[in-house]
């Protein structure tokens, strides 16, 4: 669980987790939930990792750089 100034988050079910890659731009999305859902706010944690937060949930994560940090070369 992600604790901060405003409180702590958690993600409601991890049954519905889907990930989804972005080749062109090399970000990682990792989703919780059936859709995409509008996020309250946006937080950066740590480098490239940012966390789209909706009623103190976490809906979503995104990863920049997914590649790079894996170490992975795509030609």
């Amino acid at each position: 669980m992600l604790e901060n100034s405003s409180g702590k988050y958690s993600i409601d079910d991890l049954d519905k987790i889907w990930f989804e890659y972005d080749r062109q731009n090399d970000i990682l999305y990792i989703n919780f939930g059936y859709d995409v859902e509008e996020a309250d706010e946006e937080i950066l944690s740590g480098e490239d990792t940012v966390l789209r937060i909706k009623n103190k949930k976490i809906v979503s994560i995104m990863i920049m750089n997914f590649m790079a940090k894996i170490g992975v070369t795509i030609c």
